[in-house]
């Protein structure tokens, strides 16, 4: 276990580090973003390079692909809009006075957070900004986006009167150790989540139980009721700044600066498990078929079995940090700061844990069979007794 992988290809197109990548929701293509100003596109079938995106006047910060349209962000104080067929700017959303940090699109709109403590709603088709969310005391680091028709009853929907219009909601996190939410259509702001002590450096949403997580360089993760802005749980076990999340089935994974990953239970605030073996700070993470993968500040990419943190496989060949990963048809995507974008095979890893899991499930359905079987020799045995008493 955790012996070493060697990467299937190595796309060495950009000249400088990519910042992040991003896969088109129909898995045909990646996009990466770079300091040197560019993005490329991506196949995912060939993984060769299909597209380049020039225009910026600085270095790219992050990037979101869509399956006809990939937006970028960048120092320059910009984001751009680009066509996946023909490479063509198709727009150019201008406002910012600073570095735009983190984009999101949903629905018809374009969001933005940036460095001059401001975040952006555009419209995606038209260009033009509609909403400007202002309030933090310093920069807006990460975006989430819900609408409260998830998460509103009918009759808490109907005190919202003078939202009626639109019902989506945005969140911000900020260096300001705040949490905002804000009405889209007004601007409003609707909650301010007070709690961390330091920056907050990312958010998860989970609007169907109506949940927020949102990681901190005060070591900690807290959760929030969106609707209420009740602090709910904190979560204290980190010795360093939590810089990722990942949710998924109610398990919460938490990336640090501590070198460490940790597996929470989000019913009860329980840590489950802890995944260490990690150089550096772990910067990105993603859940995979049972499987947690990891980029570091090492240059090495991990993969863990998420149940009982067992390292499997150590990725290496970055010489500088993983800034993120993607994972597509059991192929594991790694964007690093010294410029590459690897592409590796976890076909082995993932047929490995489909067997585990599988042999799991069948000593599990055994146990419960017995169990049953138990239950009803019990049961008649009961029955028995009862008569024998005339009962």
């Amino acid at each position: 276990m955790g012996n070493s992988g060697s990467a299937v290809k190595v796309c060495t197109d950009h000249q400088g580090g990519i910042n992040w990548l991003s896969l088109s929701p129909d898995g045909q293509r990646l996009l990466t973003g770079s300091e040197d100003g560019t993005a490329r596109l991506w196949s995912t079938a060939d993984s060769q390079c299909h597209g380049h995106f020039q225009g910026h006047e600085s270095y790219i910060t992050f990037c979101h692909l869509e399956n006809e349209a990939a937006f970028t962000c960048s120092a320059d104080h910009t984001i751009r809009k680009w066509d996946v067929v023909t490479g063509q700017c198709l727009a150019i959303y201008r406002g910012h006075t600073s570095i735009v940090n983190r984009i999101l699109v949903a629905k018809d709109y374009l969001f933005s957070g940036s460095y001059d403590r401001t975040a952006r709603c555009w419209s995606v088709d038209k260009e033009k900004q509609i909403q400007e969310f202002r309030g933090h005391r310093n920069c807006v680091l990460t975006l989430a986006h819900y609408s409260s028709r998830d998460v509103l009853e009918e009759e808490e929907e109907e005190e919202e009167e003078e939202e009626k219009v639109s019902r989506d909601l945005l969140v911000t996190g900020s260096t300001d150790c705040t949490v905002k939410v804000w009405w889209v259509s007004s601007g409003r702001c609707y909650q301010t989540l007070l709690g961390h002590t330091g920056a907050v450096l990312c958010l998860i949403l989970d609007a169907p139980n109506r949940e927020l997580f949102s990681g901190s360089t005060d070591y900690t993760i807290r959760t929030w009721n969106i609707v209420t802005g009740e602090q709910l749980k904190v979560f204290k076990e980190h010795q360093g700044s939590v810089i990722c999340l990942e949710l998924v089935n109610r398990h919460l994974y938490s990336g640090s600066a501590d070198r460490t990953v940790k597996c929470w239970f989000v019913d009860t605030g329980e840590r489950i498990q802890t995944y260490k073996a990690h150089k550096h700070s772990v910067s990105t993470l993603k859940y995979h078929a049972g499987i947690l993968f990891t980029g570091s500040g090492d240059a090495c990419a991990r993969a863990f079995n998420s149940r009982n943190g067992v390292l499997q496989k150590i990725f290496r060949g970055h010489k500088f940090i993983i800034n993120c990963i993607q994972i597509h048809n059991e192929l594991l995507y790694t964007a690093s700061h010294d410029g590459t974008l690897r592409i590796w095979d976890i076909r082995g890893i993932c047929k490995r844990n489909k067997r585990r899991l599988k042999k799991e499930r069948s000593v599990q359905g055994r146990s419960s069979q017995k169990g049953s079987l138990s239950r009803l020799f019990n049961n008649k045995v009961g029955c028995m007794v009862q008569q024998e008493n005339g009962e």
